[in-house]
């Protein structure tokens, strides 16, 4: 089995080309989807979260506004809620990963936001980077977040460079382009992993 990691910025368009990956028929382990789940009302990772930060968790519910200023103010927290929430994320991951190699799949995606910041990319055959212009990328985050383009662009600021990404790349796709484009470049990629 074959392991394609996918990763990008915030608002660089990874979810679209997960989405066409997965239509492509390659499974995809979405690891911001499984955060949400370690963090629904009454999840297992509440708990935890709880200990870290009392007033972010009341009864049984995540208050994520409250978390995210918690660690705004301060920013230690964020290593606490990471060494928390990555051992479980990586555990739904490796399950993931053992039910498709029993599967006999050939290829599969980790889609996950902080692949080389986490160091994931060592167990993966090919990196595949979804890059766009940062304008482009922060009219993304400040519409999807009904965000200013200052506070976008301070939280895209956080995170490690779109051009360090690219050059950790076995394959980069543009998303700042039309559609059909991102598509072609998509199909692009699956055919040269089938050679």
């Amino acid at each position: 089995m074959h392991i394609l990691g996918l990763t990008g910025g915030m608002g660089m368009g990874k979810s679209t080309v997960a989405a066409m990956l997965q239509k492509a028929g390659l499974p995809v382990f979405d690891s911001d989807a499984t955060v949400r789940q370690l963090q629904a009302d009454h999840g297992p990772a509440l708990p935890a979260i709880a200990h870290i930060m009392p007033d972010a968790v009341q009864n049984g519910h995540l208050d994520r506004a409250v978390l995210r200023r918690g660690v705004s103010e301060r920013p230690e927290m964020l290593k606490q809620l990471e060494r928390v929430m990555h051992p479980m994320v990586w555990e739904a991951r490796n399950r993931f990963l053992a039910a498709h190699r029993l599967r006999g799949t050939r290829w599969v995606v980790l889609d996950v936001p902080l692949l080389f910041e986490t160091g994931g990319q060592k167990m993966c055959d090919h990196v595949l980077v979804v890059s766009a212009p940062a304008r482009i990328q922060a009219q993304r985050v400040a519409r999807r977040r009904g965000l200013p383009m200052a506070e976008a662009r301070k939280l895209i600021a956080r995170q490690m460079p779109d051009a360090k990404k690219r050059r950790l790349a076995d394959t980069v796709i543009e998303t700042g382009v039309a559609l059909p484009e991102t598509r072609r470049q998509v199909r692009c990629l699956l055919k040269a992993l089938k050679q």
